[in-house]
């Protein structure tokens, strides 16, 4: 993957501490490596919303929390300062997306608004999505427009999840940035108003089929970078073993040694590698034929 071709985004904002280990709850306890899934496990198993259980686990009260002061955007280092690589890696990834849906919402007469991505260590406040932890692995927040990272994440991806490779990690970014293209559009606005008193089968239905449409518009991104050279094969490859690696089905039977599809909220491996897939022929319509908003909110589509 040709990551050091894409433009460099200025819309990261770093909020590490600079501390090892992962922050959990209240208390000051120190969490290894492994607590990165336990909540996200847990959520699955009881069809949760992974957010909701980490603000009980903290032991928020509610679900929106007022967003702390966090550190200005990162900018290219200046000479001789010694560059993050991870972070590097990060904010060229997330400038190419900001290219690529840039000129999509142009093509549909919409204005892309850019998100703002926040590294930061172990827990963070949102404003709208409570507080962030790591154990939730990334998540993106519409109430403030944010993708959060945790950059100990890729290392679960890799160790854990068994899926290395620099596109595995890109597809992570993309995918969270399909939320945001949701949001921008409409779709995630829509969604909550249909099921806000729907019972929890029919949430968590809907909540699948959210999550594979930003699987899907993850690899609309990657139709546009393979189109233009700085994705391969074997990268592409990388992308799906990672959409599967994060299936419901497999995290379930990992944890408890059986599958209970009526709790999934993400999909199964099958559905998100699929949903990805269909997002690499660079056609955007199929992947809002998964909400039922549909064609309606954007206004037609076509390849980046």
């Amino acid at each position: 993957m040709k990551w050091e071709d894409m433009q460099r985004s200025e819309n990261v904002e770093d909020a590490r501490s600079g501390g090892g280990g992962f922050g959990f709850g209240g208390s000051g306890i120190r969490l290894g490596g492994g607590a990165i899934i336990v909540v996200v496990v847990l959520s699955l198993l009881l069809g949760k919303n992974p957010l909701e259980m980490l603000a009980l686990v903290s032991g928020g009260g509610g679900p929106t929390v007022q967003t702390q002061s966090l550190a200005p955007a990162t900018s290219a280092p200046g000479p001789g300062a010694k560059a993050d690589p991870q972070e590097e890696f990060v904010a060229h990834v997330l400038g190419d997306t900001e290219q690529v849906w840039g000129a999509v919402f142009q093509q549909l007469g919409k204005s892309y608004e850019r998100p703002r991505l926040v590294l930061y260590d172990g827990r963070i406040p949102t404003r709208g999505c409570g507080e962030g932890q790591a154990a939730m692995g990334p998540f993106y927040c519409p109430g403030d427009q944010k993708v959060y990272l945790d950059l100990s994440f890729f290392q679960e991806l890799s160790q854990r999840f068994g899926a290395p490779g620099d596109f595995a990690r890109a597809y992570v970014i993309a995918h969270e940035i399909g939320h945001h293209v949701q949001n921008q559009l409409g779709l995630m606005d829509e969604m909550q108003r249909k099921t806000a008193n729907a019972p929890e089968r029919v949430r968590n239905e809907a909540s699948v089929r959210q999550e594979l449409q930003a699987d899907c518009l993850a690899g609309v991104w990657g139709y546009s970078a393979s189109k233009r050279g700085l994705i391969d094969a074997k990268d592409v490859d990388e992308g799906i073993a990672a959409a599967m690696a994060v299936g419901d089905d497999r995290i379930q039977q990992q944890s408890r040694g059986y599958v209970v599809p009526e709790a999934f909220t993400h999909g199964s491996s099958q559905q998100r590698a699929q949903w990805f897939k269909v997002g690499l022929t660079g056609d955007m319509r199929q992947c809002l034929t998964l909400t039922s908003q549909d064609m309606r909110a954007a206004g037609g589509g076509s390849r980046p």
